[in-house]
């Protein structure tokens, strides 16, 4: 992602709008209408999850939230792959978003280890 966002929040809404364009323009065939769901349900929820653990009431539950937002950020990764199999032709567009799931699935772990 060219300039990097700092602020982790933006970066997963960006993150979640760049899945949504990707989803749109993928062919509608029997297989992407499977992928495109669960791509859209995993990659968005990401920043969804982040967003509740800012606003959690405990530090259990902060942990719980970011396990779950790092658990969609690796499903995510998971269904990038299987779309890359399947549309070749998209793999200079998708492996952006494969990197960007693995970095973001990286700073979550990072903060999930200095919160234990």
């Amino acid at each position: 992602m060219e300039g990097k966002l700092f602020n982790l929040e933006d970066r997963t809404l960006e993150f979640s709008k760049r899945i949504s364009c990707l989803c749109r323009s993928l062919p509608k065939d029997e297989v992407n209408i499977v992928y495109i769901k669960q791509l859209l349900r995993s990659g968005t929820s990401v920043g969804a999850n982040y967003i509740e653990a800012n606003e959690a009431l405990s530090k259990k539950d902060f942990r719980h939230r970011m396990r779950i937002a790092r658990k969609e950020a690796k499903e995510t990764s998971y269904w990038l792959k299987l779309i890359i199999d399947a549309n070749f032709t998209f793999t200079q567009r998708v492996e952006p978003l494969l990197r960007e799931s693995k970095e973001i699935r990286n700073i979550l772990s990072s903060i999930i280890n200095k919160t234990s």
